[in-house]
This record gives structure tokens, C-alpha cells and sequence, in this order.
């Protein structure tokens, strides 16, 4: 895999192969996004878990103290009153039936979708289209909800969801290369309480194997994760 100079130069700056921790790790990896942009900083756990078992998978949000520093576009499936909650908390784009027909179309502009279970028949038509986004509505992140309102608020909060990949590894942002050490020492640390607690009784062995944090154009820095678990 070819890297840019920028890339290679800042992976002179440190050793790879070194286990961190949380606190040399984030001062290394704001000094590592060196692209013109404010770049997203995010966290890569690999878990040992298995998720060809039910009984292995983790699925869940946490609302991060600082945010994600990214502004976030929220589309709520509603009707009547929670349609006009969800508008009042900030949401951009509030419908029905008529949302349906313009994805389907091939329109995305938007980050994440919250629906009341009433809609659920209705989003469910689009399964095809917004699973493989990850764009989904589920209940167990909190975008499947009669209180829309707090959902909506929770999310232009900060609030982000983790799951596991196909390769058992949970890939989320924990702030911008702009934050201070302080913030993304914060997300980062509300993060990983809330994977340890989500940590599946079926999983035996290590929990957590690695833990890398890297910002969008740079190098991994991996922190030691048994002074984590």
C-alpha cells in the first residue's frame, strides 16, 4: 500500500509497533494529523469477539461528553405530533411515505435516520438501501424511539454508534485533530467504558485484542489495551 509523504514522514515520528498510553497516545496522533483540513481523529478496537454468533455481537450508542465536531444531519420518520417534535429539536428533514420514494431515488444527504416504531413498516421498505450504510434505524442505538425529540437532540449532542464489523473490529470517531487532549481523552475514555460494558458474557479470553486511534490522513497509534479492560 503507497502512502503520501506527509504519511511517511509522520510515521518516522514514533515507533509502530509500541504500545501507548491513552494520554502519550492522543498527544502523538494530534500531532500526527498534518493535512490541510481539521481532521476526524477515530478509534479502531479489535475485539474478540465472534460475530457469526448472536450471542457474540455489540450494538450500541454512547453520547460523547464533547461531540464528534462534525455537524450532523438527522431525516426522522414521523407523523402529526412527533413529526412536529422532531422538527422543534432540530432535525432537518421530517416525512413519511414521501421520504421513501426520494432515497429510493438515490437521495443521501443526510448522516443519520431516527423513525417511531409506528414507521418502521414504512422504513422498512428501504432496508436494501440503508443497511449496507449503516443507516438503519434499530432500537438497541436509540433511532428506533417514540421520544424523537431527545433522539434527535442526543445525536446533535455527539451521540455516535458502535457495532462490529464483519472483521470483529468497531471503527468510530472519538473528536476532530482540533479537540485539546482533554476532549478526546473524554470520548475516548466514554467510549471504551461503554464497549467494556457491553462486553458479551459468551466472549471468553481477551476482550479487547487492540486498540489503535489515527486521524483521517495518518498513521495509527495503538494504545495498550490492558490498561483498559
Amino acid at each position: 500500500m503507497k502512502h503520501g509523504k506527509k504519511y511517511v514522514e509522520a510515521a518516522k515520528a514514533y515507533n509502530k509497533m509500541s504500545l501507548y498510553d491513552k494520554e502519550e497516545a492522543i498527544s502523538l496522533v494530534k500531532k500526527l494529523a498534518t493535512a490541510k483540513f481539521d481532521e476526524t481523529i477515530e478509534a479502531h478496537v479489535r475485539t474478540g469477539c465472534d460475530g457469526r454468533h448472536a450471542d457474540q455481537q455489540i450494538r450500541g450508542a454512547v453520547v460523547l461528553p464533547h461531540g464528534t465536531g462534525k455537524q450532523v444531519r438527522v431525516l426522522v420518520f414521523a407523523k402529526a405530533g412527533k413529526a412536529e417534535e422532531a422538527e422543534a429539536a432540530g432535525a432537518e428533514f421530517v416525512g413519511a411515505e414521501e421520504l421513501v420514494q426520494k432515497i429510493q431515488g438515490g437521495w443521501f444527504d443526510f448522516d443519520v435516520v431516527v423513525a417511531t416504531p409506528d414507521m418502521m413498516g414504512v422504513v422498512g421498505r428501504l432496508g436494501r438501501v440503508l443497511g449496507p450504510k449503516g443507516l438503519m434505524p434499530n432500537p438497541k442505538a436509540g433511532t428506533v424511539t417514540m421520544d424523537v425529540a431527545k433522539a434527535v437532540k442526543d445525536i446533535k449532542a455527539g451521540k455516535i454508534e458502535y457495532r462490529l464489523d464483519k472483521t470483529n473490529i468497531i471503527h468510530v470517531p472519538i473528536g476532530k485533530a482540533s479537540f485539546t487532549e482533554e476532549q478526546l481523552a473524554d470520548n475516548f475514555q466514554t467510549l471504551m467504558d461503554a464497549i467494556i460494558k457491553a462486553k458479551p458474557s459468551a466472549v471468553k479470553g481477551q476482550f479487547l485484542k487492540s486498540i489503535t486511534i489515527a486521524p483521517t490522513m495518518g498513521p495509527g497509534v495503538k494504545i495498550n489495551p490492558m490498561k483498559l479492560a
